[in-house]
């Protein structure tokens, strides 16, 4: 077997891992194994890790509902705007050039990155928000998020784990949301793409067992760390990868 082939479903149960754990960072890290490791182009990409994200996130999410870590409201709002935002953001993603997508990828998960590890400080002293605006908020960053995931071929749950916790949601309820919405966008996302390209489906499927395996483990590990911990992580985790990504970009267009 190739060895780039055993990497990348070596690294699969690190996917599954992030997601479990994490609630995100499917895509992100699916993305560039699909598309470095593997050598798939980027539209072939963005589809496979939808499909990869979808999966694994429904699995996971099934078991946070067991735990009451899903709020089922904000769940239906983000999947809601979510549907809506990601056809739209699907359709405008296949019209732009590949180059332009990895850099708007790469450059949206390194200012979530660096928003994530910020401390959460002086938040528990803001007035109470009204259920209006709290309603408007939460329907205006669902929908936002939706077009993105669309767009980018990603979870969204880079986005919305982040989102979540500066709505005022603490870290495992919006991990245990954003699983739930990662599954439902990235079904949209994956349904409305899947006529564009040709998948490798024995790759993918086998990627995505390996990742549902690994999400076992995330969610294992879910209750034994810090919510600080879990927070800081992810931003580490999106930042990696998001310079990565960039550094890999300039690198090729540079000695091409």
């Amino acid at each position: 077997m190739d060895t780039s082939i055993i990497l990348a479903m070596t690294l699969a149960a690190l996917v599954g891992v992030a997601l479990g754990l994490l609630g995100g960072g499917g895509s992100i890290l699916t993305f560039p194994i699909f598309s470095l490791v593997l050598g798939i182009g980027t539209r072939e990409t963005i589809v496979s890790s939808l499909f990869v994200v979808a999966i694994t996130s429904a699995v996971s999410a099934a078991f946070r509902v067991r735990r009451r870590e899903v709020r089922w409201k904000v769940a239906g709002v983000f999947a809601a705007t979510g549907l809506i935002g990601g056809i739209g953001g699907g359709m405008v993603g296949q019209l732009l050039p590949e180059t332009v997508l990895t850099v708007l990828f790469a450059a949206i998960m390194i200012v979530t990155a660096i928003a994530m590890m910020r401390p959460r400080r002086g938040r528990a002293a803001r007035p109470p928000t009204r259920p209006v605006v709290r309603g408007i908020r939460t329907t205006a960053t669902g929908l936002g998020v939706g077009v993105l995931t669309g767009a980018l071929g990603a979870g969204g749950g880079f986005l919305i784990v982040p989102a979540l916790t500066f709505l005022g949601q603490p870290i495992a309820a919006a991990v245990g949301t954003s699983l739930l919405v990662v599954a439902v966008n990235s079904s949209a996302g994956f349904l409305t793409q899947i006529t564009t390209v040709a998948i490798h489906w024995p790759i993918v499927l086998t990627f995505t067992a390996l990742a549902v395996a690994g999400s076992f483990i995330g969610l294992a590990l879910s209750h034994r760390l810090p919510a600080a911990g879990i927070r800081t992580g992810f931003g580490v985790l999106v930042l990696a990868v998001g310079l990565t990504m960039l550094a890999t970009l300039i690198i090729q267009t540079l000695s091409a």
